[in-house]
């Protein structure tokens, strides 16, 4: 899976790249299906923001948000958000076979 993560009006830190990946590598472990991730942390004056679009095979696209006072909850939220998504794409393929 690959990952590309980018800021906006924030510096993406090493700690905080390490800890995005980390995260999103939960991800891959419930759905093999998933091709890449573009993930986006911005700040707007006190509210931190994560957004991730996900392409999953067949052409689909998950995306999520999150904000918080916390950039690192923000990314916790956001991968919470995605799983639940993802697990959910999973069963309606399951179920139309």
């Amino acid at each position: 899976m690959q990952i590309n993560i980018s800021g906006h009006h924030v510096e993406v830190t090493p700690a905080i790249r390490d800890y995005c990946l980390t995260k999103l590598d939960k991800l891959s472990r419930h759905n093999d299906l998933v091709n890449n991730a573009q993930v986006t942390l911005s700040v707007d004056k006190l509210t931190q923001k994560a957004e991730a679009l996900v392409h999953v095979n067949g052409n689909k696209d998950i995306f999520a948000d999150s904000e918080s006072n916390d950039m690192y909850a923000a990314i916790d939220s956001l991968t919470d958000k995605l799983d639940r998504q993802l697990l959910k794409h999973k069963e309606k393929l399951r179920s139309h076979r």
